[in-house]
């Protein structure tokens, strides 16, 4: 199983989107274990969105799809907004 997932930085107003195949491994490599790269800059994540695929290539698909400006587009104004409007009610 694979997933593809959406962090956002609640401090850095970031995005950052990917795939694996151990949601939970990925999540701490993000916040905690990478010593290098561009979401280390940005902790701590929060996990926004998930989608899960049998298939890697499905996953590898929907990854360059969300990362595409029409995808980006998508999860500012769905994923980002509604989560800053659930957090401020």
């Amino acid at each position: 199983m694979f997933k593809v997932y959406v962090l956002y930085s609640v401090n850095f107003d970031k995005i950052y989107i990917g795939y694996t195949s151990d949601i939970e491994q990925r999540l701490l490599s993000h916040n905690e274990f990478a010593t290098k790269g561009y979401t280390l800059r940005f902790r701590p994540w929060e996990l926004l969105y998930t989608e899960s695929y049998e298939i890697k290539k499905d996953a590898m698909r929907r990854e360059k799809a969300l990362k595409s400006a029409r995808g980006r587009k998508w999860i500012w104004k769905k994923l980002v907004e509604d989560y800053k409007n659930n957090v401020n009610s």
